[in-house]
This record gives structure tokens, C-alpha cells and sequence, in this order.
């Protein structure tokens, strides 16, 4: 069994904010494939199955995100090498892709939450955001609308983010790491 977490914030004040690029990625997962909504109230979250593929939107709020996902994970049993999270990734300019084990945190609550329950060496799919001009603005942009220009090309970063989740699956991380990567927003605008 393999899990696809996508985090983010619940409801429509959320929907289009920077920090939901993981559940934007998911929905766009499920347009792809006919999943199943497996919720419960159990499992803190929406949670999707399609054969051996679980799909998470964590619905705790960002900073909470880890209490859904280690339910999922002990309740199906799931290794980290197993687990694939995507997130906004302020460090990286918008439209830019990496994927990872492991490491850091980088200031980011959704991971601090799942570090915290689960561990740190699970797969990461970083999508960059941007990052405002100063530090204590971070709160405020990550919760904020993506602009008017990037509203133009997020539904290209999603179905790209998509590819690259799917792709996961059955791909050697290194290969999928070497193929996928991207440092900025070009490739949105082929």
C-alpha cells in the first residue's frame, strides 16, 4: 500500500492559498483516477483508495496534519518508504519541483507535525511558492491567494505535481528525482 498525503487547510477560506498546493495536487489525483472516498472519522481527514494507492487531505489544519496521517499509517499499516507528502515549499520559486527523503523541516508546521509523530524519512514532493520579502510575512503569504499571474498557470503546476505523485509509485526515487525536478516556473509556460 502506498499514501499520498497532500497538505493543506480545509474549507473554501483555504481553497486557493498557497499552502494548499497539496490538496490543490491531490484533486487534481482524482480527476485522473476513480478512487474511493474511504473517510472516517478515525483517519482525521478525507482520505481516498484507488487498488493499492491511498490519497490524504489531512483535515486537522496544517499544524495538526501529523495526527491524520500517522492514524492512516497505523491503521493500514504503512511504511515510510511508503509515505510520499506534498507541500508548499517557500525556499523554491513558484512552479519549481523537488522531490526528497528525509531531512528538515525548513519552518514548515504541516511537517513539523508529521516529524514529530511519525518520522523524518518519509518521500517529499516540494512545490515552490515563492517566499515574500521579509520573514515575518511568511504567515500571511502562505495563507494568502496564489497572484493573479500564478492563478494563470496552477492548474499546469498541478497536473505536473500530479504526474510526478503518480509516478512515485512505481519509479526508482533517483531516476524520478532526475526526470521530474524543475528549479523555476519555464516549463508552466511551454
Amino acid at each position: 500500500m502506498k499514501l499520498i498525503v497532500g497538505l493543506g487547510n480545509p474549507g473554501p477560506t483555504y481553497q486557493n492559498n498557497r499552502h494548499n498546493i497539496g490538496f490543490l495536487t491531490i484533486d487534481k489525483i482524482l480527476e485522473q483516477i476513480s478512487a474511493n472516498n474511504v473517510s472516517n472519522k478515525k483517519f482525521l481527514g478525507e482520505l481516498y483508495k484507488y487498488r493499492d494507492l491511498l490519497l490524504l487531505k489531512p483535515t486537522t489544519y496544517m499544524n495538526l496534519s501529523g495526527k491524520s496521517v500517522l492514524a492512516v499509517k497505523n491503521f493500514y499499516k504503512i511504511d515510510l518508504d511508503n509515505i510520499l507528502v506534498i507541500h508548499d515549499d517557500i525556499d523554491l520559486p513558484f512552479g519549481a519541483i523537488r522531490l526528497k527523503r528525509g531531512g528538515g523541516n525548513g519552518g514548515h508546521n504541516g511537517l513539523k507535525s508529521i516529524d514529530s509523530l511519525i518520522g523524518k524519512e518519509y518521500f517529499r514532493l516540494r512545490v515552490g511558492v515563492g517566499k515574500p520579502p521579509r520573514k515575518e510575512q511568511v504567515p500571511d503569504y502562505v495563507l494568502s491567494d496564489f497572484n493573479q499571474d500564478e492563478m494563470q498557470v496552477l492548474d499546469r503546476l498541478t497536473d505536473y505535481a500530479s504526474k510526478v505523485a503518480l509516478n512515485w509509485i512505481n519509479s526508482d526515487f533517483e531516476e524520478l528525482k532526475s526526470k521530474y525536478s524543475k528549479r523555476d516556473s519555464k516549463y508552466l509556460y511551454d
